[in-house]
């Protein structure tokens, strides 16, 4: 079954299946939708939990084995598997037998991009349908994120004046994990008062300065120099790069798109718009890489997100920041 991340907490209440997929390009609201299903997999006894990296690395053969094995122990568990490119490529065969018979001692999850229409015609995910889960994530459309933004702020105990509201949705511009840090920081200031224009402005970060989703601008826009100074400053701000590499995976993904023989007679604009690109800055950072960049580079660059998932999460000697200054220079070659 579907049910989006609002429905979420609701039919968690009800009990847990053996499988949830969390899907989408939003990597808070995957993020928040993700920790809903573990804190309620934690409370059901799910404790441990074994996590795996769907890159061109990954055995799934021993995907299979921790699957056949569970069933020898008493403990119940958690396994995870992330999928940056929404496609589980030789892992099809391994998920289907598993959704056949979901062991009654593990609990599944899988993170992923956007799934294409393609994957879900695939027998894994009518398996899943069945037995489990899909919490598709979508964008929220420009037009509803101010909304989003009042809505998240009450929910938080924040009173902003309209002002305020407009100014915040103005600089964000529809960036939601900036959004939730700025209105964490305002919660902060607030003490319980109206928190209106003035406030918003001495303390609202502008979204376009020194942060990790300008970092993915500039590393799609091949200017290497300036993203390594950057990577440098928000390696020593002690930044996470796990959100800005969600982004910046699904722009690749985009470009690989509109570098797709079925998708290049379409106008790049209007291409973006409906995959829900509407900040003017990213959408021509997109469309002049996507005339720069070839398909080796973009698989090469995809490639690399994996490695630099894996060392963000510490299954990597080299720190993330290394990749992703590889990326910078790979990004900015001439095809």
């Amino acid at each position: 079954m579907k049910t989006t991340p609002a429905q979420l907490p609701q039919l968690l209440k009800k009990g847990l299946a053996p499988v949830y997929l969390v899907s989408g390009d939003e990597p808070l609201l995957v993020q928040e939708s993700c920790d809903l299903v573990r804190k309620a997999a934690r409370e059901a006894g799910f404790q441990d939990r074994l996590t795996f990296h769907a890159d061109h690395q990954l055995d799934w053969n021993a995907v299979a084995d921790e699957f056949s094995a569970m069933s020898l122990f008493a403990e119940k568990r958690r396994i995870e598997i992330h999928l940056p490119t929404g496609k589980l490529g030789d892992g099809r065969s391994v998920l289907e037998q598993v959704l056949q018979d979901p062991p009654e001692d593990i609990i599944l999850m899988l993170i992923s991009a956007r799934l294409d229409a393609a994957e879900t015609r695939r027998k894994w995910y009518k398996e899943l349908q069945g037995k489990g889960v899909h919490v598709p994530v979508w964008p929220v459309d420009a037009d509803k994120f101010q909304g989003w933004l009042q809505q998240r702020a009450a929910n938080q105990g924040l009173n902003l004046t309209r002002g305020a509201l407009a100014i915040m949705a103005e600089r964000l511009e529809g960036n939601l994990l900036a959004a939730s840090q700025e209105l964490d920081r305002l919660s902060l200031l607030a003490n319980g008062t109206t928190i209106d224009e003035e406030t918003v402005e001495q303390a609202v970060q502008d979204s376009s300065r020194f942060n990790g989703f300008e970092l993915v601008t500039e590393l799609i826009s091949g200017r290497a120099p300036h993203a390594s100074k950057m990577i440098t400053v928000l390696q020593q701000e002690g930044e996470n790069p796990l959100g800005l590499l969600t982004v910046l995976g699904r722009d690749l993904n985009l470009l690989l798109e509109m570098k797709s023989p079925a998708n290049q007679a379409d106008n790049p604009a209007a291409f973006l718009k409906k995959r829900g690109v509407f900040q003017p800055q990213r959408a021509r950072a997109l469309e002049q890489a996507s005339r720069r960049l070839n398909l080796r580079q973009l698989h090469e660059a995809i490639a690399l997100c994996s490695q630099i998932d894996r060392a963000a999460k510490g299954f990597d000697p080299l720190p993330p920041w290394h990749y992703l200054r590889d990326m910078a220079a790979l990004l900015a070659a001439r095809s």
